[in-house]
């Protein structure tokens, strides 16, 4: 059982509404900021990021912390916090956890003197997240392609977390399941799953759907030349992507760029799955 203590909450999206909420549930006294265009929060306190750094002992960012490098991620307030100096004195002597952290580290010599943890490196937060993208994913594909998934033919370009969760996911609604990798033990995993392993240099066929896992540039416009109009491609990976865009275009294919599924799709229980790592990290770093 935590210890309990005073939690701050500071920016983000619906996901840390469900993480507030989730926390609260557990008997934590939390405070929250920058969130003041979030629902579902008139239980809790709203203060400001100057205050909850002062009055709380653990203090959780967003995922990501940041977006652009200079800036907190706060989508859902319209407070701008400059990633500075004066933000990092802040947290002198607390613990933070946020998400994918490397950037806001960068922006202050003071960071280095705080006890700073990286929730998004996590292996349970990045299986939990991937299971999580290919659920929407399937949700995106379902509402999207005019045909249905059962029995077509659907490529997955990578083997990574969110591939393995796909093939496994597109395997059980029946669809005929294609999946590239470049390693020889992931072709090899990818037949026992019962589904199709391809090399990228042997993608010369036409497929209903593609969905694409891998962030640097694999569907190149030869790949997608073999494709149909009504060929569907989701892009599920970070920038730059591995769909070229300008040749989609081009060939006049339909591309559904999808980042952050999670926390667009499926908010409260990626909101929840960050909750139980941020717990793990605490109970490890107490």
């Amino acid at each position: 059982m935590l210890q309990q203590r005073v939690y701050g909450i500071l920016g983000g999206d619906k996901r840390q509404i469900y993480l507030a909420r989730a926390m609260a549930a557990d008997g934590h006294e939390v405070r929250v900021s920058c969130l003041e265009r979030g629902e579902g929060l008139d239980s809790l306190p709203q203060v400001g990021p100057e205050k909850l750094a002062a009055d709380c002992d653990c203090i959780l960012l967003p995922l990501p912390a940041t977006k652009d490098g200079k800036t907190l991620n706060t989508p859902l307030s319209e407070v701008e916090i400059p990633l500075d100096d004066n933000f990092a004195v802040l947290f002198s002597g607390k613990k933070v956890y946020g998400g994918m952290m490397e950037k806001l580290l960068q922006t202050s010599p003071l960071w280095d003197s705080v006890s700073a943890f990286d929730y998004y490196a996590r292996e349970e937060l990045l299986t939990g997240n991937a299971f999580l993208t290919a659920e929407g994913a399937l949700g995106l594909a379902i509402a999207e392609y005019e045909g249905a998934l059962n029995s077509s033919r659907i490529l997955v370009t990578g083997f990574g977390r969110i591939g393995k969760a796909l093939c496994m996911g597109l395997k059980g609604i029946g669809a005929r399941v294609y999946c590239a990798a470049r390693k020889l033990s992931d072709l090899t995993a990818i037949r026992a799953m019962g589904c199709t392993p391809m090399r990228y240099e042997d993608l010369k066929d036409a497929y209903d759907v593609i969905f694409n896992t891998v962030p640097t540039e694999v569907l190149t416009a030869q790949r997608l030349s073999c494709q149909r109009p009504d060929t569907l491609l989701i892009e599920l990976a970070s920038k730059p992507g591995g769909i070229d865009l300008k040749a989609a275009r081009r060939l006049g294919l339909r591309v559904k760029e999808a980042p952050s599924l999670p926390g667009r799709m499926s908010p409260r229980a990626a909101g929840e799955l960050i909750k139980d790592t941020i717990y793990h990290l605490i109970e490890e770093t107490a």
